[in-house]
């Protein structure tokens, strides 16, 4: 049996989470940009960058897309953990998927809401171009590092 040694098993999982991680944020962005009555702001930006057509799908968007992508997020960052071990960059990936989350169902009937939706975009697409220009490298202890050696 052709088994993968566990270094290339977490590539794979690197791999995975760190396309998935740009694909979701992306996708909330876009999801965001489409919903003109909920989001102003990011719809506007959205329209200047001709995606105002999806306007017509606002609803699917908002109730659809932008969770299931939050969701994604949030499932990758997860995995990730157990690719790379950093506590801190996994919380920072984390806390973004779980504000937006927050701000469209308990929070929703509260003004600020939006603003915390804002956040929680910024906050996913920060995480994933910090992951693009630093991405994670797996840290060990005596477990993991081949003879010993802990990097």
């Amino acid at each position: 049996m052709n088994h993968l040694p566990e270094y290339a098993y977490m590539n794979k999982i690197r791999w995975i989470v760190s396309l998935g991680d740009k694909l979701g944020s992306l996708g909330a962005l876009v999801s965001a940009m489409g919903c003109a009555m909920c989001f102003p702001a990011i719809a506007s930006l959205g329209g200047a960058l001709g995606l105002g057509f999806l306007g017509q799908w606002e609803w699917t968007f908002i109730n659809t897309l932008l969770p299931a992508f939050a969701w994604l997020v949030l499932v990758l960052q997860a995995l990730g953990w157990f690719a790379h071990r950093q506590w801190h960059r996994t919380l920072l990936g984390m806390l973004g998927p779980i504000l937006l989350l927050l701000s469209l169902y308990p929070l929703f009937q509260y003004a600020w809401s939006t603003w915390v939706t804002y956040a929680a975009l910024a906050m996913m697409v920060a995480v994933s171009v910090w992951d693009l220009f630093s991405p994670a490298s797996r840290r060990c202890d005596d477990q993991c590092a081949p003879e010993g050696n802990v990097s």
